[in-house]
């Protein structure tokens, strides 16, 4: 069993920066990918970025690239996204995910993942 738990969200200006943590515990995450997914109101989860269990590799949404920094604390059991330049669509509950295939890939698939935390709300602001 692995437990995620998600913070940092918060409401925001427009342009305005923040950080999302996810805290990992339970099992050991350290050698599994790790992503975030965000889901709007009245719309379907979607992948916005990803990162392979050393942190070598990285993948993101291309609505978030450049904008966007995905990373995890050398315990490796805690994952960060930077998030810049907020724009009102941003606004959505983001969640943390753990994909336990040792496989190489960063997948961007929600039924890749196989735990969840609860998610942290973001509200961008104009």
């Amino acid at each position: 069993q692995v437990q995620l738990v998600e913070s940092g969200g918060r409401l925001v200006q427009a342009g305005g920066s923040l950080t999302l943590s996810c805290l990992a515990s339970g099992r050991s995450v350290a050698s599994f990918a790790m992503a975030w997914f965000r889901q709007a109101p009245g719309k379907e989860r979607e992948f916005v970025a990803a990162i392979s269990w050393n942190g070598a590799k990285t993948s993101y949404a291309d609505s978030v690239k450049g904008r966007f920094t995905i990373g995890r604390a050398p315990a490796k059991s805690t994952v960060f996204l930077q998030i810049h330049s907020l724009k009102p669509e941003d606004t959505a509950v983001y969640y943390c995910a753990v994909d336990l295939d040792y496989g190489p890939s960063l997948s961007v698939d929600v039924w890749a993942y196989e735990y969840w935390g609860q998610g942290t709300q973001v509200t961008v602001s104009l």
